[in-house]
């Protein structure tokens, strides 16, 4: 069993940035994919960013070149570095840990406005 916990969240204004923290309570092996998603109101969950247990990432085409993924696994920790935000960043963050079952955070609201 694995649970999530995102902090780093809040309010910015436009071309702010946030690092966005993910501690995980069991072990977070380099076997378990990593991700963040988000969630607009009224909108779908979608894929921001993942990161393999090789360290392979992939992102979104909107955060390309402006939001980085990377995992610490000693510290048991997946951040999400998002530089430039953007007005349609503003969602609810969550954290996703998979291996064999897909185990999800509680997110953490970002807001981007001025």
């Amino acid at each position: 069993q694995v649970q999530l916990v995102e902090s780093g969240g809040g309010l910015v204004q436009p071309g702010g940035s946030l690092r966005l923290s993910c501690v995980a309570s069991g072990s977070i092996s380099r076997l378990y994919v990593m991700g963040w998603y988000r969630q607009a109101p009224g909108k779908q969950r979608e894929l921001v960013a993942v990161i393999s247990g090789g360290d392979n990432t992939n992102y979104a085409d909107s955060v390309k070149g402006r939001f980085t993924i990377s995992r610490d696994n000693t510290k048991n920790t997946v951040y999400l570095q998002m530089n430039n935000l953007k007005p349609e960043d503003t969602a609810v963050y969550y954290c996703q840990a998979t291996l064999t079952k897909a185990y999800w955070g509680q997110g953490t609201q970002v807001t981007v406005s001025s």
